[in-house]
């Protein structure tokens, strides 16, 4: 086993820890890891791999919570925003537009988390709902960010914490299944590919399995707390790797 292959479990253990608690963020957590050894063809459909078993594995915790009426207004958007997204990606600069998402969650994080209460939107709106998930699709076909949009709406909202996570977990993995039918038509599941994602399964799978467990014992607060934070990271390291690039 050489350097490559432990870079490779070394990330997808703590993408899949950090899917586990969270319902998302595997991506955001793999990639700084993965793309220090292979190439963004490679690290790209590999997140899309180990993200959906990583969720079908915890979908269980939080399957009594979906309300697929809540949920397919989400659905339908992102389902809409994804080619959207993929047709402005040869318009505009991902630089800049990596740096203003990048900007704008940094800001609604610390807003939220110096706040001693988030403001909550308490009323149902499918059309609202509708439009955070077009959005969540144009972000998910132009950079691979489906999951920010419903992680912030979520926080917005007077949800419990398997309520929020059963919206924007459902909403990702579905993204993420389409995403991944996407590249396998264009070619991008490959012999090479497959070899790697044998040495990232296991360990996607066994950090999901400990993040589940974390996740099943913290409470409502805290758990916004963790969703907040790691959108903050998240907005940190968009706008690192914009400027890096």
């Amino acid at each position: 086993m050489g350097i490559t292959e432990i870079i490779i479990i070394v990330g997808a253990l703590a993408g899949g820890f950090v899917s586990g608690l969270t319902g998302f963020g595997t991506g955001l957590t793999v990639l700084p890891f993965w793309l220090l050894v292979t190439t963004p063809t490679l690290a790209a459909p590999l997140v899309v791999i180990c993200s959906v078993v990583g969720q079908l594995q915890t979908l269980p915790v939080i399957w009594r919570a979906i309300d697929w009426r809540k949920i397919w207004p989400f659905l339908v958007g992102g389902l809409l925003g994804i080619p959207v997204g993929t047709a402005f990606l040869v318009q505009i600069s991902i630089q800049e537009f990596k740096t203003l998402i990048g900007l704008l969650l940094v800001g609604y994080c610390v807003l939220m988390l110096i706040r001693r209460s988030v403001p909550k939107i308490r009323t149902q709106n499918s059309w609202a709902n509708g439009l955070v998930g077009l959005g969540g699709g144009v972000l998910g076909g132009l950079a691979g960010l489906s999951g920010v949009l419903p992680s912030v709406w979520a926080t917005l909202h007077d949800w419990d914490k398997e309520e929020a996570r059963s919206v924007f977990q459902t909403f990702n993995l579905t993204i993420l299944f389409v995403a991944g039918l996407s590249q396998a038509m264009q070619g991008l599941f490959t012999r090479e590919l497959i070899l790697l994602a044998a040495f990232a399964l296991p360990g996607t799978i066994i950090g999901a399995w400990l993040g589940k467990r974390i996740y099943l014992k913290i409470s409502d607060d805290r758990y916004n707390r963790i969703v907040l934070i790691l959108l903050f990271v998240a907005g940190v390291l968009l706008i690192g790797t914009s400027i890096l690039s």
